[in-house]
């Protein structure tokens, strides 16, 4: 009985390594345009400017506590920029996608897709738009 339960718990902990691996590569999927020409992510997460990056700089202006509230919109090294999408890389080494050369966020305080609490959020971060 033994060699059947550790037979069952492998493919098990396979397929639970497997989902996430797969999530990870969602993660970074290219944006897209939502409701209203608003941009989102993979899951439908509404993504956000920030006002005190510089456009077409290639340099995000939100690192560390900023980040943790407005986690950046990261790019796995296999995806390509295309069209108003660019991906720039932060001072950590991740990459980041920005659309017409802003970086895009997501808020940590949104909750489920549609939400957009971050708009107009102290007058600097607004919600993206095509």
């Amino acid at each position: 009985m033994k060699p059947m339960k550790k037979r069952l718990f492998l493919p098990a902990l396979l397929l639970v390594a497997g989902g996430g691996l797969f999530s990870a590569g969602a993660y970074a999927a290219p944006p897209t345009a939502g409701s209203n020409g608003m941009l989102v992510d993979h899951a439908g997460m509404t993504l956000y400017t920030f006002d005190k990056d510089v456009a077409n700089s290639g340099k995000s202006a939100c690192a560390g506590p900023c980040a943790a509230n407005w986690p950046p919109l990261t790019a796995d090294k296999s995806d390509k920029a295309s069209g108003d999408f660019s991906i720039i890389t932060r001072e950590d080494g991740t990459r980041q996608w920005a659309h017409k050369g802003q970086p895009l966020y997501l808020y940590k305080s949104d909750q489920k897709p549609g939400d957009k609490t971050g708009d107009k959020f102290r007058d600097i971060w607004h919600a993206a738009k095509r």
